[in-house]
């Protein structure tokens, strides 16, 4: 009797969970498959606003829905790729694209990977630049041996001015 309730138990799981999975893109009819494909391209392409780190396609947030409709609006009005993505970046700034353009205001986004990069292998090269002089120490004079020498064997000289106390 355990085993029905075990295959009714992983059932209820499994239903759960699949009405949990994301659905995230709606089944859209486009008068054209080219406004199918640019409707796709679109939404693969642009950020999500509240996610950030995912495309609208992907996004299930109440505002890539939103966003969604959006552009499926404009796309079905015969609005062309260019002419979408400049209303997006003029409402909701350059942030909306994964590849922000290259301007003087966008240059530390494009620069920054690089100079962060030049500047751990100068950071390494430092390092290792000190770690290799500290290792070439040179070599203690003779005298400063011997004195050494009859610490450890316990007998030390007398080295101090005015002899033993």
């Amino acid at each position: 009797m355990r085993r029905p309730r075990r295959g009714a138990a992983l059932a209820a799981v499994a239903l759960f969970w699949a009405g949990a999975l994301p659905g995230a893109i709606e089944p859209r009819d486009f008068p054209t498959a080219e406004q199918d494909a640019l409707y796709h391209e679109l939404i693969e392409e642009l950020r999500c606003l509240v996610c950030q780190n995912q495309n609208l396609a992907e996004s299930n947030a109440p505002l890539a829905k939103d966003l969604r409709d959006e552009i499926a609006a404009m796309v079905t009005a015969g609005k062309g790729r260019e002419e979408v993505v400049a209303f997006l970046v003029a409402r909701y700034g350059d942030f909306v694209l994964y590849r922000p353009p290259l301007r003087p205001d966008t240059w530390l986004l494009w620069a920054g990977p690089f100079v962060l990069l030049v500047a751990g292998i100068g950071a390494l090269a430092l390092v290792l630049r000190r770690r290799s002089t500290a290792a070439g120490a040179p070599a203690p004079d003779p005298g400063s041996l011997e004195r050494a020498r009859a610490l450890l064997r316990g007998s030390a000289p007398d080295t101090t001015e005015g002899g033993p106390r």
